[in-house]
């Protein structure tokens, strides 16, 4: 944590069969044409080269303070449990509490309070 920023990085990982299968899905279901590309195809072609990269990336951007999380994709259920659960853990590491109320402000509240429900 730094300034008070806490940062959590996610490479969400589908592996080249689902891929396939999603690209399948967009091409076979009008309700997703949109999401097909033209490049994709083409783009899969460089599968390996995307993996080393992606590797490369991930273990020279790495830090304590801003972690990568290498997350497989293949299951969208299991992908989003993994990621809510590092949020939720980044969350709890910093130990939050609401303001402790001091005499004065505990007065006001209780001046405001008689206020409104005065009838």
């Amino acid at each position: 944590m730094n300034n008070g920023i806490i940062i959590r990085k996610f490479f969400l990982h589908v592996s080249k069969k689902e891929q396939k299968k999603r690209f399948l899905e967009r091409l076979e279901n009008p309700g997703k044409n949109w999401k097909y590309s033209a490049g994709d195809l083409g783009e899969r072609r460089y599968w390996e080269q995307y993996m080393e990269a992606y590797e490369d990336m991930v273990c020279n951007t790495a830090t304590k303070d801003a972690p990568w999380f290498v997350v497989p994709a293949d299951n969208k259920w299991f992908t989003r449990l993994i990621v809510a659960s590092a949020v939720i853990d980044a969350l709890a590491s910093l130990n939050l509490s609401y303001p402790k109320m001091d005499e004065e402000k505990l007065k006001e509240l209780a001046d405001v309070k008689k206020a409104l429900t005065k009838k």
